[in-house]
């Protein structure tokens, strides 16, 4: 079993090299109030002449692909990024905060569906993107529409394209969100995920129980695949910071990968998570399972950011999954994905039987 005790919980924060301001960006205030955290902590702070990114990195991709992930653009969300998606298993709908994630996950979801360097864009108009969110209340098809579900509310996940904690000593803006849902009098829930673990500034949030933070974890054999983040006796430790200051909290356990000694590896962290949790009063847990998976593309940029990587993405044990836009996913075969299945059920059941699974895939 993992013990959080045995050595101090490893934590990381991320700093950018440089921070990118656009002149857009430099008009609203939460723009600025980046751009003054940023300064103070001693980062490069460029102001753009205008709106346009010039991203003039290496021609190398391995160092244009560093250049990148130290650099934090500030940008202004243009009316397309404030019209909401749904976000289906996890909320209704997604609301992005940020794009983009300092971690260096050699699975990372993100590969091949953002475009051009992985640099992280936080958004200036944050309350412009807030303020759209009243139109939505009632209107999705996940928690809104289900009858296990619907006491959450209409649900807004804000981890879809980035890890917001993890930007949040210099952006803020994951706080200001969290402040905002509080004071909204209505039926509905923040949601966010995470694989680090500085959760100080929101524990004294007045969040009314309206934000859900999830800590992303993996097992031993796993999670030596996600590069610059909190270690996971960090992340559990947080969780029950977070459950503690009253906030619902989850675990998200992904991506579940069968590597060879899988089963007591999750077991262990399984394990570790309930032994974190326990005391906790007035515990509202959840669980999401979510499998690895992969796409050509990403497989494809993947291999060009972590040349290397003891990641298996070669097809084995795996079976082609068509996507409702007509592309196709890698994803475990049905005997792989029966054995999972019933193991996580079965572990989660008894480790942590006030425990909600809200979906597997």
């Amino acid at each position: 079993m993992l013990d959080p005790a045995r050595k101090p919980p490893r934590d990381v924060v991320w700093s950018p090299a440089r921070v990118l301001v656009t002149r857009a960006a430099r008009g609203f205030a939460h723009g600025r109030a980046i751009l003054d955290r940023a300064a103070a902590k001693g980062i490069e702070v460029v102001e753009l002449p205008g709106d346009r990114l010039n991203l003039a990195f290496d021609d190398d991709p391995r160092r244009a692909y560093a250049e990148a992930k130290a650099t934090l653009a500030v940008t202004v969300a243009p009316p397309s990024k404030r019209k909401l998606q749904p976000i289906a298993p996890s909320a209704d709908w997604r609301v992005d905060l940020a794009e983009g994630c300092p971690a260096h996950c050699s699975y990372c979801y993100l590969a091949g569906s953002l475009k051009g360097p992985p640099i992280t864009r936080a958004y200036a108009n944050l309350d412009e993107i807030l303020d759209v969110l009243p139109v939505y209340l009632g209107q999705g098809a996940v928690t809104s529409r289900s009858r296990a579900r619907a006491h959450e509310g209409t649900t807004f996940e804000a981890s879809c394209y980035t890890d917001p904690l993890g930007i949040e000593p210099i952006t803020g803006s994951l706080s200001a969100a969290i402040a905002w849902f509080g004071r909204w009098d209505a039926d509905a829930q923040l949601r966010f995920t995470t694989k680090f673990a500085g959760v100080e500034p929101l524990l004294g949030l007045a969040h009314n129980r309206r934000t859900r933070m999830r800590a992303s974890v993996n097992a031993g054999g796993a999670i030596r695949f996600e590069g610059g983040t909190a270690g996971t006796a960090a992340r559990l430790a947080a969780l029950a910071a977070m459950a503690r200051a009253g906030y619902p909290v989850g675990l998200t356990i992904a991506p579940i990968i069968a590597y060879d000694g899988w089963q007591q590896g999750y077991a262990a962290l399984i394990d570790a998570a309930a032994a974190a949790l326990s005391g906790v009063g007035d515990l509202d847990l959840t669980v999401e399972l979510i499998t690895h998976r992969y796409t050509p593309t990403s497989r494809a940029v993947l291999d060009g950011w972590y040349p290397g990587s003891k990641l298996d993405m070669t097809g084995t044990a795996r079976t082609i999954k068509r996507t409702k836009f007509g592309g196709e996913k890698w994803v475990y075969d049905a005997d792989t994905m029966r054995a999972l299945r019933r193991f996580f059920e079965d572990r989660v059941a008894a480790a942590l039987p006030a425990a909600r699974i809200l979906y597997w895939t």
